[in-house]
């Protein structure tokens, strides 16, 4: 195996590349072995480079719950403390920071387990991470204090729709690399704007990709949003079938979708959650929380395209420490 995974859930990241994932939860593990993806089922704070000698790199996307706007707020409440907490990390001193919720301390793990690895004079060559867009501010600190390790760094909020997969998601993305600059990926897409038409845009662009492609339901139907808008449970957001998806999340089987009449259809089967979330769509869910692991997950499709990124020979980027 060339990569080491953190929090890898039911695959994403590590399903385009040779990783060996390290996963808790026994749902997303019981996936991630009906995929047939290497997985040592543990806590990452269990772990550390000297269990995975043969990984160059590292990648990792840490629970996002109390991070995101749909979730608690507490790890955006403690930001201060994270960022703290990472400086004394960088510094070698011991970290006395706690956090109200265990999992927004995870968020550091990343950085944990690539210090020790410079520690151990084993340094991962390349460092793939990715998270909801509101710990753009963590990617970015990581970003400095990388750079002081020797590390090219490049962070970034990208949207996913823009690398071909037909779902709306942001994502704050930061890739590093020893032997040379780093870039983050160009779009091959165009972005969604609502009222746009799928053709209108930048002509070197491929045009963003619709749910109505990508799954296989007859006819045309629009998608009732689970989440209320502006705080108001009744104005629900809609997307048709012709437009990308909204972000999918853990809550994805709970959108109402009806056709153009107004007449209830099928909800999203596990199946078609997966594929808006670009998987394929035999892919072997397993476990219960099937929702859950999807909405949590990595777009492939994007995880591909970040370790493209990754993979390109230094002389043919230029340097950069951050992109916006």
């Amino acid at each position: 195996m060339t990569s080491v995974d953190l929090f890898a859930g039911p695959g994403g990241i590590d399903l385009p590349g040779r990783s060996i994932g390290v996963e808790w939860d026994a749902n997303a593990v019981a996936t991630r072995i009906a995929a047939g993806l290497p997985t040592v089922h543990g806590d990452v704070r269990d772990y550390g480079p000297a269990d995975f000698p043969e990984a160059t790199r590292l990648t990792g996307g840490p629970p996002c719950q109390t991070f995101t706007v749909a979730g608690s707020g507490s790890g955006r409440a403690a930001l201060n403390g994270i960022l703290s907490a990472a400086r004394d990390m960088a510094a070698r001193r011991k970290v006395s920071h706690t956090f109200g919720d265990e999992r927004t301390g995870l968020v550091l793990e990343p950085l944990r387990w690539a210090l020790t690895a410079v520690d151990m004079g084993r340094p991962y060559e390349t460092i793939l991470l990715e998270q909801v867009q509101q710990v753009q501010q963590v990617w970015d600190e990581y970003a400095v204090l990388l750079a002081a390790e020797g590390y090219h760094v490049a962070t970034g909020v990208l949207r996913t729709e823009q690398y071909g997969v037909p779902q709306t998601r942001r994502r704050s993305v930061l890739l590093a690399r020893l032997d040379g600059p780093v870039v983050l990926p160009a779009a091959t897409h165009r972005p969604y704007r609502k009222g746009v038409p799928q053709q209108v845009g930048d002509p070197d662009l491929l045009p963003w990709v619709s749910m109505g492609e990508v799954l296989d339901r007859p006819g045309a139907f629009e998608v009732i949003s689970n989440y209320g808008t502006g705080g108001d449970p009744k104005n629900r957001g809609r997307r048709a079938s012709f437009e990308p998806a909204a972000t999918v999340t853990g809550k994805v089987s709970r959108s109402r979708i009806v056709d153009l009449r107004g007449a209830e259809q099928p909800r999203f089967s596990s199946a078609e959650a997966g594929v808006l979330q670009s998987f394929p769509a035999d892919y072997p869910w397993s476990g219960s929380g099937v929702a859950q692991q999807i909405g949590n997950a990595c777009p492939p499709v994007f995880a591909r395209v970040l370790h493209d990124a990754l993979s390109k020979a230094p002389a043919l980027v230029p340097a950069v420490l951050t992109a916006a």
